[in-house]
């Protein structure tokens, strides 16, 4: 059975970096475009960011433009989140999540496989 797993989260200071990673397993993503979401406390979940199955495109919120990247490693079946100068505002339960397609685009109902999310907290 497919399953995505979350690692890297954790309590930062505003201005500081993180690096989430998504691991694969069950079967492989290589041809699936992948993305992260996040939900903060009493909010939608929302697009963070998706990259293309090769890794070749990427699109991001604007939000977090110029701050985040994302990244896969196809032959570890793995996309990583770099988050540098982290705000307060990122503060969220983050999410990996894995079309069924090699594009795709910013809405929740392109993902079918989601992975259990992970804490990010950023104080100020």
């Amino acid at each position: 059975q497919a399953q995505l797993v979350e690692s890297g989260g954790g309590l930062v200071q505003a201005g500081g970096s993180l690096r989430l990673s998504c691991a694969a397993s069950g079967r492989t993503f290589s041809t699936n475009a992948m993305s992260w979401f996040r939900q903060a406390p009493g909010k939608e979940r929302e697009f963070v960011g998706v990259i293309s199955y090769s890794g070749g495109n990427a699109d991001y919120t604007d939000s977090v433009k110029g701050r985040f990247t994302i990244s896969r490693d196809n032959d570890k079946n793995t996309m990583y989140l770099q988050m540098n100068n982290l705000k307060p505002e990122d503060t969220a339960v983050y999410y990996c999540a894995a079309s069924s397609y090699r594009y795709a685009g910013r809405g929740l109902h392109e993902y079918a496989y989601w992975g259990q999310g992970i804490q990010v907290t950023v104080s100020s």
